[in-house]
């Protein structure tokens, strides 16, 4: 018997940081891809094996040439997009080191809560932003 499409359907898992400073979060806008010009959160692809935090800290250093202390686990959002089923671990992040240096971005933004809906977010991130928007203001 054939295999349905959900289990034909490839799988990445991703971490994510939602860093937050002086009640503003900090977005990326992708610069390239099919999603190119959306924002995201920053983080990446965890490696096998690599344990989730560790794994954001040297996507951060990757992308942003930063270092990040990770904090608590916002949530995990599961979202199939066309070609893949996205595994999502958004950590509560604070800025430790370096000063954001746009290595793979086009383009960021400090989002106070007011802001979260004025730029066009990935599908998966939206649900992050509406739990942001929930909390009245950003912890």
């Amino acid at each position: 018997m054939g295999r349905t499409y959900m289990e034909k359907r490839k799988n990445i898992e991703v971490v994510a940081a939602v860093i937050i400073r002086h009640g503003k979060v900090f977005a990326t806008q992708r610069g390239y891809g099919e999603w190119k010009d959306w924002w995201e959160f920053p983080g990446g692809k965890r490696e096998d094996g690599e344990d989730l935090r560790e794994a954001l800290k040297r996507e951060i250093r990757e992308e942003l040439d930063s270092e990040v202390t990770v904090g608590e686990l916002l949530t995990t959002v599961e979202y199939n997009y066309p070609t893949f089923h996205l595994t999502m671990h958004c950590f509560l992040c604070s800025l430790t080191g370096g000063c954001l240096t746009l290595l793979e971005h086009e383009a960021a933004r400090w989002l106070a809560p007011d802001e979260l809906h004025e730029v066009k977010w990935l599908p998966a991130d939206i649900g992050v932003i509406d739990l942001l928007a929930e909390r009245g203001r950003l912890p």
